[in-house]
């Protein structure tokens, strides 16, 4: 390698450099951003699922009473299918 080659090299290079335009180019114009009525009810009805509870009381009462005095029954055939689908779903 030669290195007086280096400045034919540089001189390729450099003469094919852009040049900064001046200015600032700023038009006066800004960035606006408009959410339609479609994604605004989205986000409302996004916020009220995040901040519903996941348990609903009133079943967890039911079941609670139930057991306790005994008359809650589980039908095995149900019992079985929802243990095999389970166990299915692991494999």
């Amino acid at each position: 390698m030669r290195i007086e080659a280096y400045n034919q090299v540089s001189q390729v290079f450099g003469a094919s450099r852009t040049s900064r335009v001046k200015g600032s180019g700023n038009t006066g114009k800004k960035d606006e951003v408009q959410i339609s009525q479609a994604g605004r009810d989205y986000q409302v009805a996004k916020q009220a699922v995040a901040e519903a509870s996941d348990i609903r009381a009133d079943k967890v009462a039911a079941l609670k009473s139930s057991i306790a005095s005994g008359s809650y029954k589980v039908e095995t055939g149900d019992f079985a299918a929802k243990l095999i689908e389970r166990y299915e779903s692991y494999f």
